[in-house]
């Protein structure tokens, strides 16, 4: 019972540190597989507009991800709906074949900054769209994908 409030109060330190946080959330992707047609949607609410935000990418690959990259394909939806496509690749393995990031087990998880220092116009709702971009129908071994949002420091 003790080592649980130790847990509980170790936890409640780390997220009251994160003060630049705006938003992170993952979302889970279907054990069979990412299907090139399925999107991962995140709803974003900006109030401060003054500083630079950080935005970034987060993913969690199993040992099994046949591939050493990640190709998305991200559409941000703005209030006033304007829309910025945009095609990023992301590199999960060195040329070893060992995973970058760091694992527990057989879950690796990785922070990409997408984009640094972002100006966005106006406050209200952003949207975030996120689709696979590889090149199989049914992408195996993406665990969960994530978007962060944080103040500039």
């Amino acid at each position: 019972m003790r080592n649980i409030v130790k847990g509980i109060i170790v936890l409640m330190i780390l997220v009251a540190c994160d003060s630049n946080r705006v938003f992170e959330e993952y979302k889970t992707i279907d054990p069979a597989g990412w299907h090139k047609d399925s999107v991962a949607s995140f709803t974003v609410e900006i109030q401060d507009v003054e500083p630079g935000h950080n935005l970034y990418m987060n993913i969690r690959n199993q040992g099994n991800y046949p591939n050493s990259n990640l190709w998305l394909f991200l559409e941000v939806q703005s209030p006033d709906g304007q829309v910025l496509t945009d095609t990023v690749e992301y590199t999960l393995a060195e040329k070893t074949g060992k995973w970058t990031g760091s694992g527990i087990g057989d879950l690796f998880d990785n922070q990409f900054l997408y984009r640094q220092n972002v100006r966005f116009e106006q406050a209200g709702e952003y949207r975030f769209l996120i689709r696979q971009g590889m090149r199989a129908k049914q992408l195996k071994g993406i665990h969960d994908i994530g978007l962060r949002v944080e103040k500039q420091k």
